[in-house]
């Protein structure tokens, strides 16, 4: 299971694995007392489409969609991810106010997506008697 946080909120027993998906450390968080796993800057937007979404829910579907675009050119970034939320809950981490409209959510649709997408694994003994 995939699922979103803010940074600031108490990590919880269900929340797997923690990572934080901002290009930017949180404001007010030090390194040494946010419970992590992992910190993916790559993952997240580019700077320049960071900021010309600048958080505004009117250019929200703009930003998923040229997003989405940035992750589907670089499967390096994610593949990690899809990993982590076979074995488990995943927990992508953000700092932004808005709690809907933000990066995390566009990741988490994109893995849920991928991982569909893959479907089962197959298994090689599926085609032993062929």
């Amino acid at each position: 299971m995939i699922r979103c946080k803010r940074v600031y909120a108490p990590a919880a027993t269900d929340d797997g694995r923690r990572v934080l998906v901002d290009r930017l450390w949180p404001r007010g968080c030090g390194k040494e007392s946010l419970a992590l796993d992992a910190w993916l800057k790559d993952v997240a937007p580019s700077e320049a489409l960071r900021k010309d979404f600048c958080h505004d829910p009117a250019l929200f579907d703009e930003f998923r969609r040229r997003y989405r675009l940035e992750l589907a050119g670089h499967p390096e970034y994610w593949q990690g991810l899809l990993g982590m939320a076979e074995q488990g809950n995943l927990t992508l981490l953000f700092a932004a106010r808005e709690e809907r409209c933000n990066n995390a959510q566009v990741l988490a649709e994109f893995l849920e997506d991928e991982l569909e997408r893959r479907g089962p694994s197959s298994s090689p003994v599926c085609y032993a008697d062929q």
